[in-house]
């Protein structure tokens, strides 16, 4: 799935991306609306990991997404 289709469908991915990441907040998720650079930024932030790891995270949830 590319990040054209996540911002699309983010209102329906809210709920897996809260599952992946629980401690992203509501108000976390409607800020990132889609942006994956926002959300690297947010589970960098909530998790007190490097980008590096944070992008890895992603990336292999976009590959299960798919």
């Amino acid at each position: 799935m590319n990040w054209e289709q996540v911002k699309g469908n983010w209102n329906q991915l809210k709920g897996q991306v809260k599952q992946q990441w629980g401690k992203l907040t509501d108000d976390d998720l409607t800020r990132i609306e889609g942006h994956r650079d926002e959300l690297v930024g947010r589970v960098q932030e909530r998790y007190g990991i490097a980008k590096e790891e944070a992008e890895r995270q992603i990336s292999e949830w976009e590959r299960r997404a798919a």
